[in-house]
């Protein structure tokens, strides 16, 4: 062999050698990249590592809200007062939120006091833009509505609720609370929360959230109660693989998909909008660990728009599930309708709109086409609003973000916001 051979070789190891080197370290910061910014509540929503995350005692002691029937469920006589985000690394807080509910277990409506012997009497229902999360109490559209009519208003909505949650609270509690009107407002995401029982297989890190939900069969709906009746159970909802997995519609059509194998690298740059949010995050890291903001850089906004973005792929998901299950979620408005006539109160439903969804509505029209108007020929007694429509900024998508809380935890509708939906449901409800 020759010394040219030779050297030839040396270098063909020592380049194997690097790029040995360079692949087990891409992996490694990889794998660590994934498990520092994709996992848990509020993470990056495009990657999941675990379909069983462990779950310890102290995240378990944190869950106050936990419902054997529900799920989860606001309790009663609680104030909880909660950060919204409207402040920079070091800066002092400049907006804490206040979310209080009375002895039913609704949110208080400062603007009128419970009356049995008003005149008028309204209830609402739904997820948390019906809670109306990231405002105080007083911000609230209930409180506005309450104002303006003269009359309390009830506050039943619920964080992360889906219609089908909505209808099982209403059961339970109008016995307790009976209404003339009761309003039953959630966002569109509610077509893919009506298919789960449990959240983590389509909000990654939502481990705690376990759900009934409805089946059709033959036309009928069948409630699936969810086997967790204790909140200890959640400790080991491994033993439950079988149920959740198949009786959660996401589980095939999401979760596996997404979940993260070797080699972590193809997950963490694909789609490269992850690397922009990744580095976003890092340096909220860093300014968090300093306590020092960086000049000329807004790590949470860019985070949050970064978020949004990444979670476009899911706004189509859902778009293409009103396609495949609309009949679910109409079957389920028809119960609410009968359960209405049942009772002898006017039914009143509710679209809302996640920010999500607004910059790709804007552009797209609403993921959920023109479900309203069906549900308004199927069901002549049920009054039907479509709340993003009757907003200017809801087709532009440079305004449209104006109608959600700036700096916050969620995207939630503004307190201004808010009023223009109570003035909505005057006009076309109780005028």
């Amino acid at each position: 062999m020759t010394r040219t051979d030779g050297e030839r070789r040396s270098r063909l190891w020592a380049a194997l050698g690097i790029g040995a080197a360079s692949a087990i370290g891409l992996e490694t910061l990889s794998r660590y990249a994934l498990r520092r910014y994709g996992e848990g509540l509020n993470s990056m929503p495009t990657v999941v590592l675990e379909e069983f995350p462990g779950i310890d005692r102290a995240l378990l002691e944190k869950f106050s809200s936990f419902d054997p029937e529900l799920g989860w469920c606001p309790q009663p006589n609680r104030t909880k007062q909660k950060d919204t985000g409207d402040h920079l690394p070091g800066e002092e807080v400049r907006t804490v939120v206040e979310y209080s509910t009375d002895e039913y277990g609704s949110r208080v409506c400062p603007a009128a006091e419970r009356d049995d012997d008003a005149d008028l009497s309204v209830s609402t229902y739904g997820d948390s833009y019906c809670f109306c999360r990231e405002v105080n109490d007083d911000e609230t559209f209930q409180n506005h509505l309450a104002r303006k009519l003269g009359t309390h208003v009830g506050n039943y909505g619920g964080g992360n609720y889906g219609l089908d949650q909505a209808l099982l609270r209403l059961k339970r509690q109008y016995p307790e609370d009976p209404t003339d009107y009761v309003v039953v407002l959630v966002t569109a995401s509610s077509i893919a929360r009506i298919l789960s029982v449990w959240k983590h297989y389509q909000e990654f890190g939502n481990v705690l959230a376990t759900k009934p939900r409805y089946r059709l069969d033959d036309g009928s709906l069948e409630l699936v109660e969810t086997p967790i009746a204790q909140k200890e159970d959640l400790l080991d909802l491994e033993a439950h693989a079988e149920f959740l997995r198949s009786n959660d519609y996401h589980y095939d059509h999401w979760f596996k998909p997404h979940l993260a194998r070797f080699p972590y690298a193809t997950d963490l740059l694909e789609p490269p909008e992850q690397l922009r949010y990744l580095s976003a995050a890092a340096l909220e890291d860093v300014e968090r660990r300093t306590g020092v903001s960086l000049p000329g850089i807004d790590t949470t906004q860019a985070k949050t728009r970064s978020g949004v973005r990444l979670e476009q792929p899911r706004v189509r998901y859902h778009e293409e599930l009103y396609d495949l299950k609309e009949d679910l979620f109409t079957a389920i408005i028809g119960e609410f309708v009968d359960y209405a006539d049942e009772k002898e109160f006017t039914p009143v439903f509710a679209m809302g709109g996640q920010l999500r969804y607004a910059a790709y509505e804007a552009t797209h029209g609403p993921v959920y086409g023109d479900l309203l108007d069906r549900l308004d020929d199927e069901y002549p007694d049920l009054e039907t609003i479509d709340i993003p429509r009757h907003f200017d900024e809801a087709d532009d998508p440079d305004a449209v973000e104006s109608l959600y809380v700036q700096r916050g935890e969620g995207g939630h509708y503004s307190a201004e916001t808010n009023e223009r939906i109570a003035d909505l449901l005057v006009e076309d409800v109780f005028e």
